[in-house]
């Protein structure tokens, strides 16, 4: 990837991914040709941490069906990045200061 911004495409926000920030784990949905050093490396441009580790898994895509069409969702990959203790990534920050509407 020769762009950190095409490499994480989002964070992964669940219950349980919630629990892991808990632990200086965060969960982001990678690119599919992503290795471990192009993730470590995207995170560490983009929020400014240091990472410790860097877990990828392919998720496979679920059969779907309409009707009688039968189809699949397509696959995906996923990282898990622990950073080093003391350092956070807060993911519900905003990217702008400006109020969103008047009141």
């Amino acid at each position: 990837m020769s762009n950190v911004y095409k490499t994480l495409i989002r964070p992964v926000l669940t219950e349980k991914t919630t629990e892991m920030s808990e632990e200086n784990k965060y969960v982001f949905r990678v690119h599919r040709k992503a290795n471990k050093n192009q993730i470590r490396e995207a995170v560490e441009k983009i929020f400014g941490v240091d990472v410790v580790s860097v877990n990828t898994m392919v998720m496979p895509g679920k059969p779907k069906r309409v009707g009688m069409f039968r189809g699949q969702r397509p696959s995906w990959k996923k990282a898990v990045v622990t950073v080093a203790d003391e350092q956070t990534i807060d993911l519900f920050a905003l990217e702008s200061t400006e109020p969103v509407g008047e009141v």
